[in-house]
C-alpha cells in the first residue's frame, strides 16, 4: 500500500533524516516511535508531500507520489492529522468541516454528505455543529481535527501527537474512534511520545534515532528492547515543552556540531556522514 524507500531529507543544510524505508499494508496501524528530534514528523511531512526529500521515493498503491503538492496526495486518500490545535478558533465547527472539504470542489453534495457521515461519528459534535471551535476544550478541539481528517475520507490517516496535552479518558476516547475507522478498513500510522499508548493499537512499530530507523517488526516485540524504550523516557523529563519541530532541529544540529568538532572540520562543513 504505502512504501517509503531510502528517504533523505533536510530542514536546509541540516540531514534530519537518513535513509529511511518504512512500510504500511492495507488496513494496518502502525506506531512511529521515538525521542523528541528523532525525525518522526518530519516522515509524515514527506509522505504528506509537504517537505520534498533529496533522495528516496515514496509509493502508494504502486504509485510515486514524492514531489506532489500536498493537495494531490489528500485527494489520492492519504490524510495527515497535524499535532495540537488543528482548529480554525475563530470558525464553528461546522465552518472547520466545510474547510476540511476544499477538496470536493465545486461537489457541494459530496461534501455535505462527507460532513454528515461524520457528524454521525461524533455525536458530541453533531449537538454542537454552530459552537464555536476556539470555545472548546482542549479535548474537544482534537476531535473536530480528528473529525476533519475524516471528511475527506481517508484510505490512510497520519497521526501526529494525538494525545498530546490531553487526559487519559479523552485519549482513550479518541483511539476507541480510530479503531473504528481502522475497522473499516482505513490504514493508520500513528506518531506518539507514549509508547504503550502507540503499541496498544499497533500491529507493527518503527523506533526511530537520530533520524535513522532503529527498529522495525512486530510492536509486541519492540516492548521488550528496554534499551531504545529507556530514551524515550529519558528525553521526554529533559525535554520540557519543547516541540517536536524544535527539538529535531536542535537535536540533529547539536549532534553534527559535535561530528564537527570531533573530526576536527571547519566550521560549517560537516564530515561526510557514513
Amino acid at each position: 500500500m504505502l512504501k517509503v524507500e531510502g528517504i533523505h531529507a533536510f530542514y536546509g543544510p541540516i540531514h534530519v533524516l537518513f535513509s529511511i524505508d518504512l512500510e504500511v499494508g492495507d488496513g494496518e496501524i502502525v506506531a512511529l516511535l521515538g525521542t523528541n528530534g528523532a525525525g518522526k514528523t518530519t516522515i509524515l511531512r514527506v509522505i504528506s508531500g509537504v517537505l520534498k526529500p533529496s533522495l528516496g521515493h515514496v509509493t502508494w498503491n504502486g504509485e510515486q507520489i514524492d514531489g506532489m503538492r500536498p493537495a494531490e496526495v489528500v485527494r489520492r486518500g492519504i490524510v495527515q492529522m497535524p499535532g495540537g490545535r488543528g482548529v480554525f478558533p475563530g470558525m464553528t465547527i461546522q465552518e472547520n468541516l466545510e474547510m476540511a472539504g476544499f477538496l470536493y470542489g465545486r461537489d457541494r453534495a459530496k461534501r455535505k454528505e462527507r460532513i454528515e457521515a461524520t457528524l454521525e461519528i461524533f455525536p458530541f459534535l453533531k449537538d454542537r455543529r454552530r459552537q464555536v471551535a476556539g470555545t472548546l476544550s482542549g479535548g474537544q478541539q482534537q476531535m473536530v481535527t480528528l473529525a476533519k481528517a475524516f471528511v475527506m475520507d481517508p484510505k490512510l490517516l497520519l497521526i501526529d501527537e494525538l494525545s498530546l496535552g490531553l487526559a487519559p479518558k479523552v485519549v482513550e476516547e479518541l483511539l476507541d474512534t480510530v479503531r473504528r475507522l481502522n475497522a473499516e478498513g482505513v490504514a493508520v500510522v500513528i506518531v506518539e511520545q507514549h509508547v504503550d499508548l502507540a503499541l496498544d493499537v499497533a500491529s507493527r512499530a518503527y523506533f526511530l534515532e537520530r533520524g535513522e530507523v532503529r527498529f522495525s517488526g512486530p510492536a509486541d516485540d519492540l516492548r521488550g528492547r528496554d534499551d531504545l524504550l529507556r530514551s524515550v523516557f529519558l528525553a521526554g523529563a529533559s525535554a520540557g515543552a519543547q516541540t517536536e519541530d524544535e527539538a529535531e532541529v536542535a537535536l540533529v544540529h547539536s549532534i553534527h556540531e559535535a561530528e564537527d568538532a570531533l573530526a576536527g572540520a571547519e566550521p560549517g562543513r560537516r564530515p561526510r556522514r557514513r
